[in-house]
């Protein structure tokens, strides 16, 4: 009977294969679902030969209650974007002045328009998908996912025993109209768009729910991590990854000049309109992964990366009138209140002015007939005004002159582009917002406790900052609105748990201006406590790698404030972690202590993560850039301008892979 059941899943994974991801089924859909019910009735009377990968499990079932939050073994950057031709030339000429050659080759693909997901594959079998989240974490949807026809369970082929694979959450054009047929004949609202609809499927409790949806995936990016991957271009791991059973659609394009991939960019504007399922804009990558690796990453980036933008949908609407916004850090956005207007699927009723300089530059006033439109797809905005529609007794825009919530006259700083509310540890919204940002996933994450219900505590006069949380009791929150005595328990567990947060997390909790959590990261780790970063002088701060003046100046005005002081001593007073880990700052060596390094070329003895840890674990540091600040150069195959550069400075100090393990004894 085992023998039995094993054939029917294989024979039922082909058809899959053969349905799913190369769209040439051979079998009819009756057939199928026949099979499939043999299959089901075999695995219900013997339990005993469960598997995990059974295409059985495709019709979903299990329930959800809370998705996991999952940290990401690689780290999920964002795309820079253009949305010029000559954006696109400019990212080119970079990619040939930091490579130093002519010889790159690029894959253009399309840019897909759905959920970003990373699935891990360990031995062939599906073991867990995350969505983006905020690039280092995200939710566990394992479930859901297993239930996309398309995702393989079992992989076939000569694949890799651990790896990670990229790719997007579709709902093809022709599913959307269907569900939304349905929808309207149940007497249901219509979906706005396939890719909020997508996106949204993917936190759906039930996922048998989303069995029901016709999603798709579509790959785009293959992580193996220290293997011998067999590819060693984009191009060549797309293949791959088809081989192994993945839907991979088959537009990706290899080319080798700037005006190749113009052309691909013009064709696809145009015939974008043609494909099942919609995309927004183009991509293209250095083909090679070796100069990938070179070219490296910004804080927030590849730098062998560009995305296309299309251009977006716009259409025009009335601005009824202008309402002030409050952000955390007390910039004040001005925000354009219109009579709604359905664009690019979604129903707009207010889009972002920016600022000050933005609504004069395009003379923007209340009751004007406003052009919108999505940037970048997702966030409506005003991009100009139909000047023959404007009322004839129209006054020209007067710009808010104190803060909408404390009434504090706001302040606007030289070269600066907003206007600030300088009453920040008094204004309502900001007293909110930094808490929020405080307890926020990427900061202490404090379980329990969710952004409305800060805003019930600061309403009640419960805390008025974030280490007023730290005095909360069971007593003090129980009287509050759906506060339970579980809920109220769980809360002040989170808060308590929160004091063993690693350093790093809470200084990008403390919210200081223009410190986001890498820059947070790298402070945390050159400082090693608060004392000694409270202590910094601005040019001290500046020769930290990547620290420049405006980083700088705001937290050497973070810790002269008295009022910030008070906070942090009672932060450290009730145990929330202040420095590194003992285990982190544990050195091999010193043999690289004050000395800085940096890699260029391709690196065939360690990774460049590896060549960093290594130069960290012996008190040495890495920069970005050949400066008379760099000490070594530790250069690789194929070094190309930044050796050039390193040789015309006589105090750097040029070492081959091997010379530089041979320094720490390797």
């Amino acid at each position: 009977m085992k023998e039995k059941i094993e054939t029917l899943r294989e024979e039922l994974r082909k058809h899959n294969y053969n349905y799913y991801v190369l769209d040439k089924p051979t079998i009819s859909d009756y057939e199928f679902d026949v099979k499939l019910k043999e299959l089901q009735d075999l695995e219900a009377k013997h339990p005993e030969f469960f598997d995990e990968t059974s295409p059985t499990l495709r019709v979903g079932g299990q329930v959800t209650k809370k998705f996991n939050t999952v940290k990401h073994r690689f780290r999920m950057y964002s795309l820079d974007n253009s949305y010029s031709k000559e954006d696109l030339l400019d990212w080119e000429a970079r990619i040939h002045k930091i490579l130093d050659t002519d010889e790159v080759q690029y894959t253009c693909e399309l840019k897909y328009d759905g959920a970003s997901i990373n699935i891990t594959y360990q031995n062939g079998k599906l073991i867990r998908a995350v969505t983006r989240g905020d690039g280092f974490e995200g939710d566990e949807v394992t479930t859901n996912i297993k239930t996309i026809k398309s995702v393989p369970l079992q992989l076939q082929g000569n694949y890799p025993s651990d790896f990670d694979i990229r790719g997007e959450i579709m709902l093809p054009n022709a599913g959307f109209l269907k569900m939304n047929e349905e929808r309207i004949a149940n007497g249901e609202e219509p979906y706005m768009n396939p890719r909020n609809t997508a996106s949204g499927s993917l936190k759906l409790q039930d996922s048998a729910e989303v069995a029901k949806r016709p999603l798709e995936c579509y790959l785009y990016t293959l992580i193996v991590n220290g293997m011998n991957t067999k590819f060693s271009t984009q191009f060549e791991s797309l293949q791959v990854a088809r081989n192994y059973g993945f839907k991979v659609p088959e537009q990706a394009k290899l080319v080798s000049t700037i005006d190749e991939i113009l052309d691909y960019v013009n064709y696809w504007e145009v015939a974008r309109h043609q494909l099942p399922f919609e995309i927004d804009g183009v991509v293209v990558k250095v083909n090679s992964l070796d100069q990938q690796e070179e070219l490296g990453y910004t804080a927030k980036a590849p730098r062998w990366a560009m995305a296309y933008k299309f251009k977006a949908e716009q259409v025009s609407t009335v601005l009824e009138h202008i309402s002030y916004q409050v952000g955390r850090t007390g910039a004040i956005t001005p925000v354009a209140n219109l009579q709604p207007v359905l664009l690019a699927g979604t129903t707009v009723k207010r889009a972002s002015l920016h600022n000050a300089d933005q609504i004069e530059k395009f003379d923007i006033r209340v009751n004007d007939t406003v052009y919108v439109e999505k940037g970048g797809e997702i966030i409506p905005k005003i991009v100009g005004v139909d000047f023959s529609k404007r009322p004839k007794n129209s006054t020209p825009t007067q710009y808010a002159t104190h803060c909408p919530d404390c009434k504090t006259e706001l302040v606007r700083n030289e070269g600066d582009a907003k206007h600030y509310c300088p009453n920040e540890l008094a204004c309502p919204t900001q007293i909110t917002g930094r808490i929020q940002h405080y307890i926020s996933r990427k900061a202490l994450d404090i379980e329990g406790l969710g952004g409305e219900t800060v805003a019930l505590l600061v309403k009640e006069g419960l805390i008025k900052t974030y280490a007023d949380l730290y005095d909360l009791t069971v007593e003090d929150i129980l009287p509050l609105e759906r506060m339970a005595e579980k809920s109220a328990q769980n809360l002040i567990d989170g808060v308590e748990k929160s004091k063993t947060v690693p350093f790093e997390k809470v200084l990008f909790g403390l919210g200081i201006r223009f410190v986001g959590a890498t820059v947070a990261k790298k402070l945390a780790r050159y400082y090693k406590n608060i004392d000694a970063l409270a202590n910094a002088t601005q040019e001290e701060l500046e020769n930290v790698d990547e620290i420049g003046e405006r980083i700088a100046a705001s937290v050497v005005s973070f810790f002269t404030d008295e009022r910030q002081i008070a906070i942090i001593a009672k932060l450290k007073q009730v145990g929330v972690q202040f420095e590194i880990n003992e285990a982190d700052l544990v050195l091999e060596s010193t043999v690289f202590e004050g000395k800085t390094f940096l890699f260029t070329g391709k690196l065939t003895k360690f990774t460049r993560d590896e060549a960093k840890e290594m130069v960290e674990k012996n008190g040495g540091k890495t920069i970005s850039g050949v400066s008379k600040k760099l000490d070594f150069l530790v250069v690789g195959e194929k070094a190309g301008s930044k050796l050039k550069k390193a040789q015309a400075i006589e105090t750097i100090t040029i070492l081959t892979e091997v010379e530089f393990l041979k320094q720490i004894n390797r």
